[in-house]
Formats: C-alpha cells, sequence, structure tokens
C-alpha cells in the first residue's frame, strides 16, 4: 500500500500569467544555436589575408604615400577629374536619349525602323571603342568639310571639319555613339521585361499607345534598367580614361602629364586610381537609393539602407547582451540548504 509520504511531489510550474517578466519558459526545453565552426575559421582567414594585403600596400615605400597626398587635390589634377565627370555625364545622357529612341526603333512595328535600329546596334557593338575613337579623330581624311544644303544640291554653309571636331567635342561624339548602342538594348531588355498583360490592359481602357509607354511600362521597366544603368554609367566613368589617346585632358591625361615630368610614376597612378574608387563609391550608393525607389511598387517591404541595417544589428548586439547579463544576475534556484 502506497502511503502520501511515499510520493515526491514536484511543484507544478507556475502559470505564465504569474511568471514575473523575462523570466524563461521553464516547461520548454532551452534552444541553443547551431555552431558554424566552419564559417568562422574562414572568416577568420579572410580577415587575416585582407589585414596582410592592407598591411604590404601601407607600409610599402614604393608608393610614396607622401607624394599621393601631395598631388591629390592639386588643380592639375581636379581639373582632370571635373572634365571626367562632365564628360561621363555628357555622355550617359545623350546616349541614353539616343538609345531609347533606337529601343522604340526596334520594337516598332515598321521594318525598315527595325532594320535600322538593329544595324546601328550591330555596328557600334562589333567595333572596339579605341578604334570608334581614333577613327573620329581622323575623320578630316574622309570629309575634309561639312555642309549644309540641299541634299544631293548646292551646299548654303560650309565648315572645315578640322576647325569643327577639336579632341573634346571628338570623344564626347565617340562615346556617345558608342554607349547610345549598348543603352539601346538595356531599355529594349527593360520594356522587354513588363508582362503583355499591362499594356492590354492599357488599350481596353483606352489609352495610346504613346501614353501606355510613358505611364505603363516605362516605370515598371525601369527596375530592370537600373541595375543596368548604373553599370554602364561606372564603366562610362573608367571609360573616359581612354580619350587620354587623343590627348583630352582628363584625369588620368593629367596624371599622366605630372609624372611625364617628375618620373613619379606608381604614386600618381594611385592618386588616380583612388579618385576613380572614390567617385565610383559614390555612384553606387546613389544607385541603391534610386533602385530602392523603383522598387516601391514591386514588394512591399522595401529593402533597407545601410544606415538602417546597421540600426538593426545594433538593436540585435543590445538585446543579446541585456539578455545574457539578464541571465548571469538570476539567481540560481536550489542547492544546499
Amino acid at each position: 500500500m502506497v502511503t502520501p509520504s511515499d510520493v515526491t511531489s514536484t511543484p507544478a510550474p507556475a502559470p505564465k500569467s504569474l511568471r514575473p517578466p523575462g523570466a524563461p519558459d521553464e516547461d520548454l526545453p532551452r534552444i541553443v544555436p547551431r555552431r558554424h565552426a566552419g564559417r568562422r575559421l574562414t572568416a577568420a582567414v579572410a580577415l587575416l589575408v585582407l589585414a596582410m594585403v592592407l598591411n604590404s600596400v601601407i607600409r610599402n615605400d614604393a608608393f610614396q604615400w607622401n607624394v599621393v597626398g601631395r598631388y591629390f587635390t592639386t588643380s592639375a589634377v581636379l581639373d582632370g577629374l571635373l572634365l571626367s565627370l562632365w564628360l561621363t555625364a555628357v555622355v550617359m545622357v545623350l546616349g541614353f536619349l539616343l538609345g531609347t529612341l533606337l529601343a522604340v526603333m526596334r520594337l516598332s512595328a515598321n521594318p525598315v525602323l527595325r532594320a535600322l535600329s538593329w544595324g546601328y546596334v550591330w555596328i557600334f557593338r562589333s567595333t572596339p571603342l579605341l578604334v570608334q575613337l581614333l577613327f573620329w579623330f581622323n575623320i578630316g581624311a574622309l570629309y575634309p568639310t561639312l555642309g549644309l544644303g540641299i541634299p544631293f544640291g548646292p551646299q548654303f554653309l560650309t565648315v572645315k571639319t578640322v576647325n569643327l571636331l577639336g579632341p573634346a567635342l571628338t570623344a564626347v561624339i565617340g562615346l556617345t555613339l558608342h554607349e547610345t548602342a549598348y543603352a539601346a538594348e538595356v531599355v529594349r531588355g527593360g520594356i522587354l521585361s513588363v508582362d503583355s498583360g499591362q499594356t492590354e490592359a492599357a488599350q481596353a481602357l483606352g489609352l495610346s499607345r504613346r501614353r501606355t509607354l510613358r505611364r505603363i511600362v516605362v516605370p515598371q521597366a525601369m527596375r530592370s534598367i537600373v541595375p543596368t544603368a548604373g553599370n554602364m554609367l561606372i564603366g562610362t566613368l573608367k571609360g573616359t580614361s581612354i580619350v587620354s589617346v587623343l590627348a583630352v585632358h582628363d584625369l588620368l591625361y593629367s596624371v599622366q602629364l605630372i609624372y611625364n615630368q617628375t618620373y613619379q610614376i606608381i604614386p600618381l597612378l594611385m592618386v588616380a586610381t583612388l579618385w576613380y574608387i572614390a567617385v565610383t563609391t559614390v555612384l553606387g550608393v546613389g544607385q541603391f537609393y534610386v533602385e530602392r525607389y523603383y522598387a516601391r511598387g514591386d514588394s512591399r517591404t522595401l529593402p533597407p539602407t545601410p544606415l538602417q541595417r546597421l540600426r538593426g544589428q545594433l538593436a540585435t548586439a543590445r538585446l543579446r547582451l541585456s539578455a545574457a547579463t539578464a541571465s548571469d544576475a538570476r539567481p540560481v534556484t536550489g542547492g544546499d540548504r
């Protein structure tokens, strides 16, 4: 016969409503996160390699960082940087304006316009950029004079090509025509990425083709256009360095003029490299916010900005720290009486 004194009674856990705030659930098993030893080891090795590379660059006297600091903000370098930025902006604006026109022609029902657009893209994508720039720089050998008048008839105004096309204008023409071919394909791909049902719905509502393209198709196509356009913008900025072969005083050519006199090639090239890195970083940040702007209609929650992501990580770290502090300060139950 079992008596009540032979049974060891275990007190039932207190209801959740009677537990103090922050107390752990005694009736639930503790969840231990999975340990990733390989991930931590890989991160440690990567950080070690990065530290070694940075140390080899910073402490290498051959880079002559004092010379880099002395020439980094000189007037000649800044003038070359401004010319590179101006050339990039003009080429991108003109390239996408003409590229959008070519993309619309490529999608047109007119076979002549489609053929002309395809032929333009085919020619300028098949020819290296340096060859195009050299061709336009020597265009005077083919057309010594340019005139304005009646087609196949008399000309009322003529000008010599040598006096009209200088190095800077030649660089603008060559880069713009080259970027137009790529911009046309970027815009065409963005337009084709929009579901055809959007166009059919606009036609059912009685909207014109031009208004459908401007108000419905293009805003949705920008989600596909902006990432590629951002890459083209950065590529165009770096591609402007090729105009130094035409003696255009861009950033690279300005640096070359300096180290041709001082023979300090490595530090002057580092000056140009650091400026290109700084500008492309700013452009990359701008591209992120533009992509975030056009992602409003695609997802309910926008991707967090770097500042919001940093705030979230700091808040998570504070919560973990407070939880660890609370668990260490909690009194241990049981023990010797």
